[in-house]
């Protein structure tokens, strides 16, 4: 197998060297990071320099049609660009810190893809990501079987309604379509005999299972980006939960401006069971 650039397995996905994603045009390349972003689910490519907003959106067209963000600072460099800050004045503030979660679960599909640049690198200001098959692999038999019973519901009017546990369109896996801070119900056995929506209490305590699933034994599933200058990061979103560090909030006289560009990529294949 011919090799464009180097792979280097890290705890979650693998780090990328040899390679300058503003540069290139080869159709075989292309499609070789096509396909090593469903292997390993998040590709982390490093001394990428600058990135402009045109570019990032370009890069980001790679891999279907780039949706348009809600997050449109003044300061974004490019209406499709969701610029991230911990200085309201340039970028929007507290994103990402609202619990585990998947990109674009109050859609018709959740995104397929989620691709971020550090525009500045702060001290200190981490995302943190994991991987979904693993948690769900993690599950004793009893909390998969309920887990397995249960449909995410966003807004009960006009959200959309997803499996919780679905199979994943390109790698066949078993995934989550899941976002803690913005799940008002779930639903038991969705158009199937003893449907209904869990009570109050049941909510709360799925959404903190969910999250323990996240958390337990000291976070030993996630892994902890800590960003260079440079890194630019490709993640299969519906493989990988993230989360916004505590820290991502400190003051930028603390830590210095952080500032995150983020492109999201259309899905246009909704969660099933499956396919």
């Amino acid at each position: 197998m011919i090799s464009y650039y180097k792979l280097t397995p890290i705890k979650l996905g693998c780090e990328v060297r040899g390679i300058d994603l503003k540069t290139e045009t080869r159709k075989e390349v292309i499609e070789r990071i096509k396909e090593d972003v469903t292997e390993h689910r998040m590709l982390i490519f490093k001394d990428q320099r600058v990135i402009t907003g045109d570019q990032q959106v370009h890069i980001s067209e790679w891999f279907g049609e780039v949706e348009d963000t809600f997050y449109k600072h003044e300061k974004s460099p490019h209406p499709k660009v969701a610029r991230i800050s911990n200085d309201p004045n340039e970028g929007y503030t507290g994103v990402g810190r609202t619990g585990w979660h998947i990109d674009g679960t109050f859609q018709y599909a959740p995104n397929a893809y989620s691709l971020y640049y550090m525009a500045s690198v702060p001290k200190e200001g981490a995302t943190v990501f994991a991987p979904l098959t693993e948690v769900i692999e993690d599950l004793s038999p009893e909390k998969y079987a309920e887990w397995d019973r249960l449909w995410m519901v966003i807004n009960r009017r006009t959200g959309p309604i997803h499996p919780l546990i679905y199979t994943h369109p390109r790698s066949k896996k078993k995934v989550l379509c899941f976002h803690l801070g913005l799940t008002c119900d779930f639903v038991y056995n969705y158009r199937s005999p003893g449907e209904r929506l869990t009570t109050p209490q049941e909510l709360e305590r799925i959404l903190s299972d969910i999250n323990q699933e996240f958390v337990k034994d000291n976070g030993r599933i996630q892994y902890k980006h800590n960003w260079e200058e440079g890194d630019f990061i490709i993640s299969d979103n519906c493989a990988v939960a993230h989360e916004a560090s505590p820290e991502t909030q400190t003051s930028r006289s603390q830590v210095g401006l952080r500032v995150l560009h983020r492109t999201t990529v259309h899905n246009p294949i909704p969660p099933a069971k499956t396919l």
